[in-house]
């Protein structure tokens, strides 16, 4: 509702009288802005109950006196003061995802709306007086002991994003990779959407999603982030905002922007405070628009240690005993998201010494490496990764990473290399360790190839991890679900499931990161005489096991016994084994 449309109701109602609407409307103008119902109350027009009690009628919102409410004070740190400044609001109390609040204007949609996206909650909202509003705002934020900013939309989460409340717009850096442009100064006349887009980004930096996905209805577009593996739905955008989204993140990643009818990719850079992040971009026409995917990629991540990402101690020394021969081909494998790069970064750093020359084909360089030279491939020039990894194999390097076999000439490159004194490290998208062998003689390498340099194939998942503040024993499972699972028998007696209760530190999902799951096979004599024989998948997967692998169901059974993840995200992560895991 309008302030006018407010104050024809209050004049139609008796309640003040035309003289007085127009007297509080040039107040209000005086004032350059504001509400009118403080207008009207300021001059003395109407009493704050009064008004308020209207207002709770008119809108069916129920009305609440605040002078016996004291805030805790977990919500004035999850609402920041500013927030409640501008809109005129306070936090009242919060059930579960549902947080209730008090403002006195409840025609000012937007406020609820950025309390909704700022905390990632649910509201409900109550009426109140400005001045009862105000003085709980004074007693609750003072006893905190100090004056929350922006910077702190919760308990530790916000991190070191900075979002400008007053002005509804992050103060973020944002541009292509080398045209970093300044959000505050560009494209006056798209406010809104420059506006809506960096919240977008800062909330997904906030939650640590790993991509954005803008998607367009016919009604409306919504916006979901993706969380720990898991899509959520933070938002939707209204119609007049569907069409010129895509086209102004089209403009930031350097796109062309005319063109509807085709995929296209692209890259953003955004600054932080303290950080770099680098999107990459994707638009594909749908019946209703283009839909945009963007992925997040911190380059201010440190790299993890191998021993911090759920590898089993044996899992481990395989890995190890590999990395360190001279020369030969460790390739990672699992679907896109699984983690695969992050476990060869985690490697690469562990081999990073001053007398070894590393280098990297990659797309993109997803962490900086001090003392690694990293290459980014830039297909649209001809720098593909079998181009690069030519020109990098004259280089001299010791060690050699390429971010992804994609095709049969890379693969030949890459096996060549390891055939000639290089250790070389890449990753493929198969469904586990074996299928690997399986799908390099896709690619037309030929057995005695594959045999003389691969050393090592790694298979891994990523299953979401319980939220050790809520997480509690879960009744639910039975001991046939278990026997189903394929957990062993000697386990039964001293398995204890547990699920995460939801609370404010995992966001009531549950669910806090992710933990690797994993399948590591050595290729040991039998096994190379095995693929040379043309034994079939299957088959390597029994021999593999036989001489103790532990495949990506066991070591997912094995984070379930220790409580550190979920009977759904085992069955959801890893496939039964069978009989066959068990010969």
């Amino acid at each position: 509702m309008s302030p006018g449309k407010l104050g024809e109701l209050l004049v139609a109602q008796g309640i003040i009288s035309q003289s007085q609407l127009k007297t509080a409307l040039e107040h209000r103008a005086q004032r350059r802005g504001g509400r009118l119902s403080s207008s009207l109350v300021a001059l003395g027009h109407i009493n704050e109950k009064v008004l308020a009690t209207f207002l709770s009628k008119q809108y069916g919102i129920p009305a609440i006196a605040l002078d016996e409410v004291m805030v805790a004070p977990e919500l004035l740190k999850l609402v920041p003061i500013t927030l409640c400044e501008k809109h005129g609001l306070v936090p009242l109390s919060m059930e579960g995802n549902r947080l209730t609040i008090a403002i006195s204007d409840p025609t000012n949609v937007a406020a609820v709306d950025d309390v909704r996206f700022l905390c990632n909650r649910d509201v409900a909202v109550y009426i109140a007086t400005e001045s009862a509003i105000k003085a709980l705002m004074e007693r609750s934020y003072n006893k905190l002991g100090s004056t929350l900013d922006s910077n702190n939309f919760g308990q530790g989460m916000m991190g070191s994003e900075t979002l400008d409340v007053e002005n509804n717009s992050p103060q973020l850096e944002i541009g292509a990779a080398n045209d970093t442009v300044d959000v505050d100064r560009e494209g006056v006349g798209e406010k809104p959407v420059i506006k809506m887009i960096n919240k977008v980004l800062v909330e997904a930096i906030r939650r640590k999603a790993s991509d954005i996905h803008i998607e367009p209805y016919e009604q409306m577009a919504r916006v979901r982030f993706r969380i720990d593996g898991v899509l959520h739905e933070v938002m939707k955008l209204p119609p007049n905002l569907k069409t010129p989204t895509p086209a102004r993140i089209k403009v930031m990643a350097q796109m062309d922007i005319s063109e509807k009818r085709l995929p296209q990719d692209g890259r953003i850079q955004v600054r932080t405070k303290d950080r770099k992040i680098d999107i990459r971009v994707s638009t594909m026409p749908t019946m209703y628009g283009e839909k945009v995917v963007m992925r997040l990629l911190d380059q201010g991540n440190s790299v993890p240690d191998m021993m911090s990402m759920g590898f089993e101690e044996d899992q481990l020394k395989l890995f190890a005993k590999a990395a360190r021969q001279p020369y030969g081909m460790i390739l990672v494998t699992g679907p896109t998201g699984s983690g695969k790069s992050t476990t060869l970064y985690a490697a690469l750093s562990e081999l990073n010494q001053s007398d070894v020359n590393i280098s990297t084909v990659e797309d993109p360089v997803e962490y900086n490496i001090a003392g690694v030279n990293q290459l980014h491939v830039k297909e649209s020039i001809g720098l593909t990764f079998a181009s690069a990894l030519r020109s990098m194999l004259r280089q001299d390097p010791d060690i050699v990473m390429v971010g992804e076999i994609r095709d049969q000439e890379t693969a030949e490159i890459a096996v060549k290399a390891a055939l000639t004194g290089h250790m070389v490290f890449s990753t493929l998208h198969t469904n586990d360790a074996p299928s690997t062998i399986t799908r390099l003689l896709h690619m037309g390498i030929e057995p005695f190839l594959i045999t003389a340099a691969v050393t090592l194939v790694q298979a891994q998942r990523l299953v979401r991890a319980l939220c050790d503040k809520c997480a509690v024993p879960d009744p639910k499972v039975t001991k046939d679900m278990l026997i189903e699972a394929e957990v062993p028998d000697s386990w039964m007696s001293s398995i204890k499931p547990k699920r995460g209760k939801g609370c404010d530190y995992c966001g009531g999902t549950g669910y806090k990161g992710r933990k690797g799951i994993y399948e590591v096979m050595y290729l040991t004599e039998k096994m190379r005489d095995m693929i040379v024989k043309g034994n079939n998948t299957d088959q390597l997967r029994a021999q593999a096991v036989k001489e103790g692998m532990t495949t990506l169901r066991q070591s997912a059974l094995l984070k379930l016994y220790r409580g550190e993840t979920t009977l759904e995200e085992v069955l959801n992560n890893s496939r039964p084994d069978g009989d066959m895991a068990k010969s």
